[in-house]
């Protein structure tokens, strides 16, 4: 295994199993997203990319002790089925999906399981299961400690400083600031300049990189806290089942 090798799927079984074995691992993050249209100036696969791009990031910091998982890619998207190209999952099968990959990596021995969301229209069904899950976790295997977080949530405090038109929006100023820092090849300048919409042109890539560095940064401690025995209750923005403001419209 090269190291620094964090990503599930690029291990062998063998080096994984190594690796477990001696101490390394103990934590996952699972990337949940969404292949789903970003109006007319985003690459459809933002939604799963930049949770990709986080979670790599946090298990860099935290290395040796994460490992991320292969990204779920496809989200719950019907509200997006109008745009051609939208793929979407019924929640019951999506929530299932979750779950087993959850349960999969807990009884691997990866003790804490960050679900890390950057699609907003996954959240409201893991809202209404999380607390259920936490506890056929806890009675099962009393070790395991499972959170949900969308990225923007954690570091909702200091990107409403930067993307002062709102977080996370759909495809506004926040997740087009985070495509031109990330992966500016999935961002169409003629499109972004000439549709009707312009809280996209708020955006920028130093905006991008600040809300990146965010999100890693909260991401990074919240989990830390996790591998230090804490983090194990429901947030506040979970326990309240509060929506990004704007509910489906404003849906990442």
């Amino acid at each position: 295994m090269n190291e620094g090798e964090f990503r599930l799927q690029k291990m062998t079984r063998r080096e994984f199993r190594e690796a477990l074995d001696a101490g390394r691992f103990n934590s996952c993050i699972i990337p949940t997203g969404a292949i789903e249209q970003h109006l007319e100036h985003l690459a459809m696969e933002h939604d799963i990319r930049s949770a990709n791009c986080i979670a790599e990031a946090v298990a860099t910091n935290l290395y040796p002790n994460v490992t991320v998982t292969t990204p779920v890619q496809i989200g719950i998207s019907e509200h997006h089925m109008i745009h051609k190209g939208t793929v979407t999952a019924k929640p019951g099968s999506w929530l299932s999906i979750i779950f087993d990959a959850i349960e999969s990596m807990v009884r691997h021995g990866c003790h804490n399981v960050l679900v890390l969301n950057g699609h907003g229209g996954n959240e409201a069904p893991v809202y209404g299961i999380l607390r259920q899950w936490q506890l056929f976790f806890q009675d099962t295997y009393p070790d395991a400690n499972i959170q949900f977080h969308s990225y923007w949530n954690l570091s909702r405090e200091k990107a409403e400083t930067i993307s002062t038109t709102g977080v996370p929006g759909h495809a506004q100023e926040y997740e087009t600031s985070l495509a031109m820092a990330l992966f500016p090849e999935n961002v169409r300048m003629d499109m972004l300049e000439s549709q009707e919409d312009p809280l996209p042109r708020e955006a920028s890539a130093e905006k991008g990189k600040l809300l990146f560095e965010a999100a890693v940064e909260k991401t990074t401690e919240f989990l830390q806290g996790m591998i230090d025995g804490h983090n194990r209750e429901l947030q506040p923005h979970l326990l309240s089942r509060q929506l990004d403001p704007g509910g489906v419209r404003n849906n990442t």
